[in-house]
């Protein structure tokens, strides 16, 4: 799967998420290591603390379904540049592998890709 392909299923999911209080939606997709994809929407609550992240949701949808082994993450928003994903989805997506790729797109047509190791260098971790 090509870049711009798992950015158009980001950027498609994003039509599904559910942000009426800060009207700032996100969709993404992830990609598994055998190929599957899993997407993931933003959803508010009234009480601003139970909202979930798109990432979030995203990764609990494929682990769900048992797959735990991730490869690449793109990640669309409507605003006008790419806007990276929050800390808390930034220490799950480390849960789930160290060298996942994270591509970020805006409303325009710039993509930043980056890894999830260069975007959270220091994580929080029991187990090394």
């Amino acid at each position: 799967m090509t870049d711009a392909e798992l950015i158009g299923i980001a950027r498609e999911a994003r039509e599904n998420a559910y942000a009426p209080y800060s009207d700032f939606k996100v969709g993404v997709a992830l990609l598994a290591a055998d190929g599957r994809v899993f997407t993931g929407v933003n959803v508010e609550n009234a009480s601003i603390g139970l909202s979930v992240c798109a990432e979030r949701n995203a990764i609990a949808k494929a682990v769900s379904e048992g797959v735990r082994d991730f490869t690449k993450l793109a990640v669309a928003t409507g605003s006008p540049e790419p806007t990276m994903p929050c800390g808390v989805c930034r220490q799950v997506i480390w849960e789930f592998g160290h060298d996942i790729e994270i591509l970020v797109a805006g409303s325009g047509d710039e993509i930043v890709s980056t890894t999830i190791a260069d975007l959270f260098p220091q994580p929080f971790t029991t187990f090394e």
